[in-house]
């Protein structure tokens, strides 16, 4: 029994350049969410806005704010989970965002390594 091989049509050059050309399309709008997403502030709070963040796109803390109200000697384990509590918060932020936007470009596709 022979084996089938799938006959090359004239248009496969074409449909591979055109393959190629929209991989870099979607490479550049990429390239430009990620600078979009780092460029932005992400702000949560913990402890009903006793805790206040502004974390990056790229993940790193800007301003760190505390009510007088939260700061208690007697409980310093408290206001260290509410520190804790409002950076994770902005870092799922940052996370999320950049996982919505990112979905818009590839259409849903998970692209490995990327962010």
């Amino acid at each position: 029994m022979k084996a089938r091989l799938p006959k090359q049509s004239v248009g496969g050059a074409q449909n591979m350049n055109a393959m190629i050309r929209q991989a870099q399309k979607m490479q550049d709008q990429i390239s430009e969410l990620q600078e979009d997403i780092e460029s932005r502030e992400f702000t949560a709070t913990a402890g009903g806005g006793a805790v206040t963040v502004v974390m990056s796109g790229k993940k790193s803390v800007k301003s760190l704010e505390l009510k007088p109200e939260v700061v208690d000697p007697e409980d310093i384990e408290m206001l260290q989970d509410l520190i804790i509590s409002a950076i994770n918060e902005a870092a799922n932020q940052v996370e999320e965002i950049t996982e919505a936007e990112m979905s818009k470009i590839t259409g849903g596709v998970s692209l490995p390594g990327l962010f």
